[in-house]
């Protein structure tokens, strides 16, 4: 989940990078399903999990025995989240300490639930940015996610899609909050 007071326009850290049609199975494979969100220690489990099932040469994401990834950014091609409908997808990811993924496209459904969940960002950027090529795991890039800009470790600025209104859902906690403190459903 995004923290409180979380500073969307200098968002800094190491980036993890993926290619294309990284599918809801290699964010987090069905055998991790039983896992419940909403059980705080079954939810920092579930990130344990996050991006296990990318095959080699892949690194980790979490690294073996740690609750929490290093890097707080997703770097990924086209169709990012494409498979299965599974919410557990964003959440893993979320609950692992992700923070943004960046992607050329998204499936609909993981996008759609990134944006219900509230747990990450789901930014695009061009085809024609060679975010891909310049980029490797490990590299330190800062977001501004107002400004719509990532920026190199060298100063190099690449320009993100705006996320226009789905910001403001994600920093309000998913859907169903915005919709509360919005006024759009009443509290019970």
């Amino acid at each position: 989940m995004i923290p409180k007071n979380f500073d969307i326009q200098n968002i800094r850290g190491k980036v993890f990078v993926i290619g294309d049609n990284i599918d809801t199975d290699q964010i987090i494979p069905a055998n991790y399903l039983n896992l419940v969100p909403t059980n705080p220690d079954e939810y920092r489990k579930l990130g344990s999990y996050a991006l296990i099932g990318l095959p080699e040469p892949y690194p980790r994401y979490v690294a073996p025995g740690e609750m929490d990834t290093v890097f707080p950014i997703i770097l990924a091609g086209k169709n990012f989240g494409c498979g299965s409908s599974r919410e557990h997808a964003p959440i893993s990811l979320g609950a692992a300490g992700c923070r943004v993924v960046l992607a050329q496209s998204y499936a609909r459904i993981f996008f759609r639930n990134c944006i219900a969940t509230g747990e990450l960002f789901p930014v695009e950027y061009s085809a024609e940015t060679p975010l891909l090529s310049k980029l490797k795991t490990g590299d330190e890039i800062t977001l501004n996610l107002v400004a719509d800009t990532l920026t190199t470790s060298d100063g190099e600025v690449f320009p993100l899609s705006d996320l226009g209104d789905v910001r403001d859902v994600i920093l309000s906690g998913g859907i169903f909050e915005f919709a509360r403190k919005s006024g759009i459903v009443k509290r019970a």
